[in-house]
């Protein structure tokens, strides 16, 4: 099945709505002005009604910080889901810059292989960025990137009222996701982090649809060195096989390079990828070479490539 692809909407609500300024930079600047992607920043304060525009109070329980109100959240949501109220009102972004034309215009559609889905849940999805959230994925950005619409609920202090998110799952599909083991500010980092990774495998962003074909943690390993022009710099030679014309064995080298590099700092990626059967032949005699053991040695269901 040949599905199309149209422009991709994402809507951040936040407190700081000038953070979120890099998303009109670069690659998704120009996906802004090809009309391949739109995006609209929501001041949650809009949606206050006291003189203070308070966003946040005590937590039930006691205990130090301070925890974002469901009263705020729940029809801040309510009216982007519906793009109504103030989220109707909030003008998009525009590209920071003019870019090279090309590719995609506005309103043009492309296609992509996918595969046929029932009944499919047309509500947008919901990403709270949050330490508490399950690990994001590489899995997660090539999910979403075939999403039509995503909104992204920046959290900040001690987090948000968790019955946002209870009542929100009638109009979105939610999900609470961590960038790492580690604690920031508030989820407008995160957004710009997600968005990125997201943004950048939808048909048209990047210019060469192997860009991302290629990279790190699509087939499960991390991606190996990459090099440029001078052959020589520094006295530092470009390894000679990449100036060798022979494909094959470059395609080798760089797949050995992977390997390398991934048993080095991941290794644990590794045995995923043999897991998942992502590993042929001469990939384990490179990983057997590699650690000086037969631990790697040719499985008889292992294809030969």
């Amino acid at each position: 099945m040949v599905a199309k692809i149209g422009a991709m909407r994402i809507d951040v609500v936040t407190i700081f709505p000038e953070y979120l300024d890099p998303l009109r930079h670069a690659l998704l600047g120009r996906a802004i002005e090809r009309g391949i992607l739109s995006v609209g920043v929501h001041d949650l304060r809009s949606w206050t009604h006291d003189v203070h525009k308070a966003v946040d109070d005590t937590p039930f329980g006691g205990g130090p910080g301070m925890v974002m109100k469901p009263e705020v959240w729940g029809p801040a949501l309510d009216d982007v889901a519906a793009l109504a109220g103030p989220a109707g009102q909030d003008a998009l972004l525009e590209s920071a810059s003019p870019h090279v034309r090309g590719g995609l215009r506005a309103g043009k559609e492309t296609t992509v292989d996918a595969a046929p889905v029932e009944d499919p849940d047309t509500r947008p999805v919901l990403i709270v960025p949050t330490p508490a959230g399950r690990p994001f994925t590489q899995d997660m950005a090539q999910r979403w990137s075939q999403e039509e619409r995503l909104v992204f609920a920046c959290g900040r202090y001690e987090g948000i009222d968790q019955r946002v998110f209870t009542d929100a799952q009638q109009r979105y599909r939610v999900e609470e996701v961590s960038l790492g083991d580690y604690v920031l500010i508030g989820g407008e980092v995160a957004v710009l982090v997600i968005a990125e990774a997201v943004v950048r495998l939808i048909p048209g962003v990047l210019g060469n649809r192997a860009s991302h074909q290629e990279d790190s943690f699509q087939d499960g390993l991390l991606e190996g060195p990459s090099y440029t022009k001078p052959r020589v710099w520094r006295d530092l030679e470009v390894p000679e096989v990449l100036t060798s014309g022979n494909h094959a064995k470059v395609a080798r080298w760089r797949r050995d390079q992977s390997l390398h590099r991934t048993l080095s700092v991941r290794p644990g990626l590794v045995e995923d990828a043999a897991d998942a059967g992502l590993l042929d032949k001469a990939d384990r005699r490179t990983l057997a070479a590699l650690e000086g053991s037969d631990a790697w040695s040719d499985p008889a269901t292992v294809p030969e490539k």
